[in-house]
């Protein structure tokens, strides 16, 4: 293959060349997206391609890309899925049954609580703690799985991943980690121990709000072909379409990801002055109650800072004002998004939490419109 796999390679090179095949004269240096139901097929069938609910080569491209970047230089193997939903949900019913114990964290996205019910309904017991003070490791004893999200979308607390690693390992559960608010650019969480690495690509890694998908990668090739198997059966797979698109997409992601990154920053240390923002949070601020931590496990901080204004009426008009930023849910793309969460009903926040996305605008220019827009929403 002709992608950069190797660790050597910096993260804009990997990006740019992440899973493209083997120069063909006169053909694209990406393929374009193959739709096909069905694939010529005489003989047994042993070839790669067989049916499009199976495999399809436009995933495969793009699983190697992202494999490249979940793990430079090692064998991993990737499944991406029709959403970031898709993808979670594979790893916790590909590896649960009745009467097994899973520990999921009571602050994470907001549909786990919906993922519980169902499990709890099959039969699972499930466990909850916070994510911050790596609290889940009081519950974690005769656990068939850890779920982690860290950071926690949309608090901002960040866990010791290589802790609960090693501690899961010893008690014989398996570790997953969403990782999705990071992206691989951002945290590696093959690398910190853990056995699966999560995400919903509808955010970072595909970065323009314009596709749904996601994506499970693993060291073990059992655990992958779990996940694998699990996808097969539901029917839960990206169009080839998106699959392309998404690959298109990650050739960028090192550029957005840190301006992003930047802005994010450049956000949350202009906030820090505000009398009316209470409760901000983002992990690369030096003040912030997970900095330490995450210091230590991250490579970048994530484009999504989280902060409290005083009421409902007060956080409306604070996004009524905003010029240059939207009021939509997801966060992760180019353009900045924020949203006040309390809307949804789902995340124990106060009616005044902001989720903000920091796009790749210029950074001194979506200061100014954040700050002007509270000044307007004070009066």
């Amino acid at each position: 293959m002709s992608g950069v796999s190797g660790a050597g390679a910096g993260d804009g090179t990997r990006a740019v060349r992440a899973g493209l095949p083997e120069p063909q004269q006169y053909e694209p240096t990406l393929p374009g997206p193959v739709f096909a139901a069905h694939f010529h097929l005489s003989g047994e069938p042993t070839g790669p391609y067989t049916y499009g609910r199976d495999t399809n080569p436009t995933w495969t491209h793009l699983e190697r890309a992202i494999g490249e970047l979940e793990a430079p230089g090692e064998p991993v193997e990737t499944t991406v899925f029709a959403s970031g939903m898709a993808a979670v949900s594979a790893v916790l019913f590909s590896q649960l049954k009745a009467g097994d114990a899973v520990v999921l964290p009571d602050d994470g996205y907001q549909a786990l609580p919906l993922l519980r019910e169902r499990l709890e309904a099959y039969g699972v017991e499930v466990r909850t703690a916070p994510t911050g003070h790596d609290a889940q490791l009081s519950v974690l004893d005769g656990a068939r799985l850890l779920w982690i999200e860290t950071p926690s979308n949309p608090g901002l607390d960040v866990c010791d991943v290589r802790r609960l690693a090693e501690a899961a390992h010893s008690a014989g559960a398996l570790v997953a980690v969403d990782n999705t608010l990071a992206t691989p650019l951002g945290q590696r969480p093959l690398e910190l121990g853990a056995d699966f690495s999560v995400a919903s690509d509808t955010k970072g890694m595909t970065g323009h709000g314009d596709i749904l998908l996601g994506h499970v990668t693993c060291r073990d090739p059992q655990l992958a072909a779990g996940v694998r198997g699990w996808r097969k059966v539901v029917g839960a797979i990206p169009g080839p379409m998106e699959a392309w698109l998404a690959h298109r997409s990650l050739a960028t992601l090192q550029l957005r990801i840190e301006r992003q990154c930047a802005n994010a920053l450049a956000l949350a240390q202009a906030l820090r002055g505000r009398g009316e923002v209470t409760g901000l949070r983002y992990p690369g601020l030096p003040t912030d109650a997970s900095y330490k931590i995450a210091s230590q496990q991250m490579r970048r901080f994530g484009c999504v800072v989280s902060f409290v204004l005083p009421d409902r009426g007060h956080a409306e008009r604070f996004l009524g004002a905003l010029r240059l930023v939207d009021d939509a849910t997801s966060f992760g793309g180019v353009r900045s998004t924020a949203e006040r969460r309390g809307r949804w009903g789902g995340d124990a926040v106060p009616e005044g939490f902001i989720r903000f996305s920091a796009g790749a605008e210029d950074a001194a220019d979506l200061v100014a419109d954040v700050l002007r827009a509270l000044d307007e929403s004070d009066r």
